[in-house]
């Protein structure tokens, strides 16, 4: 195991093969990844590892799909909904790795119901199970595991990433973790809305990896929200496929073809959308029989935790419902993947789950739940091991150099001087008005992603020259930094994609055009590019790729 050094300021500073950073399920399959390759390894978790991220107050289907001829034809259909933006390669590999490490989890004795035939159903997994399961594995690998620890900046040497260093939260001192390969599977960016397991997913990793180089793509892809009752951070919406939908006078509303509005899920999100936006919106879950009701709660028990402490009975009396935007969570953007080891183009430096771009395999529409849950796995362990053979090349930890730089710039290291009046939190809500409003991101226009822009471009000046913390103040103006960042690359590629296509909906260009059947690449932090958009918005060429 990796030995801990203790410098004069008491700072914890560690050596390893592969540091991951996170503590979903993606950063615990490439630990275990990694470790099983024969790396030493150290995980470090903003939260605790087994009780952060997004699936672990969850129940969460997999794309599970077993060998066989069929599995073409079930990628083939789910291709015709990506609105030609995944690669069927990559969806093969992700069903076939996510397949072998759903064998792999009941090998290793992660307890799967049984179906009425005796075999294991494997397709589904229990958030808080799964996770303290996977917690568990981790261990057993032999991976330290440094809880409370999130990431405030990658290191390199000039050649590679070599490591990062953060503060860990609850012993209040600094850390450093110095290694031949970093995975980031640091999550994706939910803005700071109120989802379950999203408090901590702020885009740190799509922020670190643009300072190191790297690319991101599929960032106009945010316009995911999640039908909930008003008032709770619950964005599981498979009730509502079963709901009638009536505005605040009670009258109900219609759908596209003028009847009453049924199943809220999918494209008629759009009917309630509108609707929102005029005024309060009431449900009722009335189209369930008896026996879909006791299945719902049993399958779903936490999507009526909100009903009951209401005293609410859902599928006979009406309740307010809102819808939650879920960013990059449920949306497809992050850090682009350049190989099939999930590398970033940057040396040293890979990528997994939410963190990364999941264009390649659900392109311009969600993935999340089962492919988003299956990507979780198969990329993990892909980046895991991509990492280890990257590290062993790098001589396995034996030495490392000393001359390393420290990435970290805008919540860290501002530009000009540090100004008091320029709070974390007030730069969060300001770039949350501008992507959260159903009026500006689930419909979008030109005029109005242009006024969203010259906000972001300025709160971002701000951030840039002005942010900075202090101790244990500089986890929350990183943050609002990487919310910032997020947020402004969302909205600039949201401008430069002049169609609509999938969850990216342009109420002034309605259609799909074939010159934007590809994705748009965004790479750079202050002044930044889009590779593939029309000329006007690319900036000069005089700006250079860092690889």
């Amino acid at each position: 195991m990796p030995q801990p050094q203790r410098s004069a300021s008491d700072s914890l500073h560690l050596q390893a093969d592969v540091l991951v950073l996170g503590g979903g399920p993606s950063a615990a399959w490439a630990a275990v990844a990694a470790a099983e390759s024969g790396a030493k390894v150290v995980l470090a978790d903003k939260g605790y590892l087994g009780t952060s991220g997004a699936t672990a107050p969850s129940n969460t289907g997999t794309w599970c799909v077993p060998p066989g001829e069929n599995r073409h034809a079930v990628i083939e259909r789910r291709w015709q909904r990506t609105g030609e933006l995944a690669d069927q390669r990559w969806m093969l590999r992700c069903v076939d790795t996510a397949y072998q490490n759903l064998l792999k989890l009941s090998e290793w004795g992660y307890p799967f119901p049984s179906e009425d035939d005796g075999r294991l159903y494997i397709a589904n997994l229990r958030g808080p199970d799964y996770m303290r399961f996977m917690r568990r594995c981790v261990l057993m690998a032999g991976v330290t595991v440094l809880d409370h620890h999130p990431a405030l900046e990658l290191l390199s040497d000039g050649d590679a990433i070599v490591g990062a260093a953060g503060l860990a939260r609850q012993a209040g001192h600094d850390w450093r973790v110095d290694a031949n390969a970093v995975v980031l599977a640091t999550g994706g960016c939910a803005f700071r809305e109120r989802i379950l397991g999203g408090t901590g997913l702020t885009g740190d990793g799509y922020l670190m990896a643009a300072e190191a180089g790297a690319s991101l793509s599929g960032m106009e892809f945010t316009g995911k929200y999640t039908l909930a009752p008003h008032g709770s951070s619950l964005n599981k919406g498979l009730p509502f496929r079963w709901a009638s939908f009536y505005r605040e006078d009670g009258l109900p509303i219609l759908g596209p073809t003028g009847e009453p509005l049924r199943n809220g899920i999918g494209e008629r999100e759009n009917e309630v959308a509108r609707a929102l936006i005029e005024g309060p919106v009431y449900a009722r879950l009335d189209q369930a029989e008896p026996a879909l009701q006791d299945w719902l709660r049993q399958g779903q028990p936490n999507c009526f935790v909100p009903y009951d402490r209401a005293g609410v009975d859902p599928f006979a009396e009406l309740f307010r419902i809102t819808l939650r935007a879920e960013g990059t969570v449920r949306g497809t953007g992050g850090i682009d993947i350049v190989s099939d080891d999930c590398a970033t183009g940057v040396p040293g430096l890979y990528v997994a789950g939410d963190a990364a771009s999941r264009e390649i395999i659900t392109g311009a529409v969600s993935g999340g739940g089962a492919v988003n849950s299956s990507w979780a796995l198969a990329s993990g362990w892909w980046a895991g091991k991509g990492a280890s053979i990257h590290a062993k090349r790098r001589g396995g930890g034996k030495a490392f150099r000393r001359e390393v730089r420290s990435l970290g710039q805008a919540g860290l290291r501002p530009a000009a001087s540090p100004r008091a009046d320029i709070e974390a939190s007030e730069v969060i809500e300001a770039v949350r008005k501008e992507v959260t409003p159903l009026d500006r991101n689930f419909f979008r226009s030109g005029e109005g992603l242009g006024k969203s822009s010259e906000r972001l471009e300025s709160v971002w000046r701000d951030v840039r020259d002005h942010l900075q913390g202090e101790g244990a103040d500089r986890i929350r103006t990183r943050e609002a930094a990487s919310i910032a960042a997020a947020g402004r690359w969302s909205v600039a590629a949201a401008l430069s994609r002049a169609e609509s296509r999938g969850m990216h909906r342009r109420t002034d260009l309605p259609g799909k055009s074939q010159a934007f059947a590809h994705r748009l690449v965004i790479t750079g932090v202050d002044d930044f590019r889009i590779d593939g958009a029309p000329e006007r918005f690319k900036e000069p060429e005089s700006w250079e790729l860092v690889s």
